[in-house]
């Protein structure tokens, strides 16, 4: 009977297995799978189609497999990377083209994602993922596939997080879960880190604070320097407000700022965006009037190129606090402003919070918003 699922997806990604194969040693192949699986040379006999006998003699280098037909049909059993046992084809050419162009199409999506296109980097990261998905389900599980397709996964659901309204960010953070689930196979402790951080802030976008916490506190532990913890810290200090917890929330702000004098600043991580979650965690925790307060203070100096999505996350921010100071013509021109970039940017989930802000108080921002979001609804739906 043929291996589960499970370890077919894993027995040879894992270092361990890695240092077998780099043997091309067909006996300690054999015995490493029995290994991880608990069978006995009757079951791989079973297995491969060979008496016990016969595959003792293998595992013991006795006897030797030579034509291409056995080490094809060997390969295939075990879910092997043809190559190990000797076999060179036309789909191995292809594998290595593949792997090469996908690292391209992760990396370029990416940029894609945070230049404002998150549309674009779904449309590139999914046929990608379906490839992917596709060779692992056939059984060709070798590690730089699992780890590309870790990385496509993570791609694909953070750009939908991106560009998905509300009722269906559920989709993006299973893409993310699918990826977390590959990570921490790899024993890779900062792309584990990532994978947790992307995961939890997908979460919390879908409604799940209290799980997005818990992803991105791990996320946070993992992280093996201070720019990977500075990556997760304004992630964990936005889930922390909206779960209502002050005391985390402040922690992570605080640390966040500590670390804006020793770490190089990213998309995420620089002074623009720390002030917009600072914002909407002071509110979200029931400190108006801190929130107002810090609103009224000097705009801090953008130190990079800020992505064109967090333009329209901060006017809604901003807009949002002058409504609870009753500045209602400096909310009106704040929301207006954001209702026309997040139109542009394609982000119905900042229309959404949009029309959630100016439900009561701003009805006509209200009824342009939503406007705007049912002519995106239609342009996805299509």
């Amino acid at each position: 009977m043929r291996p589960s699922s499970h370890h077919v997806s894993w027995h040879w990604a894992t270092p361990q297995a890695q240092a077998v194969l780099a043997t091309r040693d067909l006996g300690a192949i054999l015995r490493f799978h029995r290994r991880v699986h608990g069978q006995t040379q009757v079951d791989i006999g079973d297995l491969l189609g060979y008496d016990k006998t016969y595959v003792s003699a293998l595992e013991l280098n006795k006897r030797t497999l030579t034509d291409i037909g056995s080490l094809r049909h060997v390969a295939e059993q075990l879910a092997l990377p043809p190559h190990v046992l000797g076999i060179t084809d036309v789909a191995d050419t292809d594998h290595r083209a593949m792997i090469q162009f996908g690292r391209s199409t992760v990396r370029l999506a990416e940029i894609a994602r945070q230049s404002g296109h998150a549309g674009e980097a779904v449309a590139e990261l999914w046929p990608l993922a379906a490839r992917l998905e596709a060779r692992v389900k056939d059984g060709h599980t070798e590690r730089d596939v699992l780890s590309l397709l870790a990385q496509a996964r993570l791609g694909l659901g953070t750009a939908l997080g991106n560009v998905l309204p509300e009722e269906r960010l559920s989709t993006a953070a299973h893409w993310t879960a699918k990826s977390l689930a590959l990570a921490t196979h790899f024993d890779d402790p900062a792309f584990t880190s990532t994978a947790l951080r992307m995961h939890g802030n997908e979460l919390r976008k879908a409604g799940l604070h209290g799980a997005a916490v818990t992803r991105l506190v791990r996320a946070a532990a993992l992280a093996p320097d201070q720019a990977g913890r500075a990556a997760v810290l304004p992630l964990l200090a936005r889930a922390a407000g909206t779960l209502g917890s002050a005391r985390l929330f402040d922690r992570a702000v605080a640390e966040a700022h500590r670390l804006l004098e020793t770490t190089d600043h990213t998309s995420l991580f620089n002074p623009v965006a720390l002030r917009e979650i600072h914002l909407r965690g002071l509110v979200a925790t029931g400190r108006i009037r801190a929130a107002i307060d810090r609103a009224e203070q000097p705009d801090p100096t953008p130190t990079i190129t800020v992505a064109p999505q967090w333009r329209a996350i901060e006017l809604i921010t901003l807009g949002r606090v002058r409504l609870l100071a009753d500045d209602r013509t400096g909310a009106t021109e704040l929301l207006t402003q954001a209702t026309q970039q997040a139109r542009a940017q394609r982000l119905p989930h900042q229309l959404q919070r949009i029309i959630r802000i100016t439900d009561h108080d701003l009805p006509q921002c209200r009824v342009t918003a939503a406007h705007a979001l049912e002519s995106l609804r239609a342009e996805i739906a299509a």
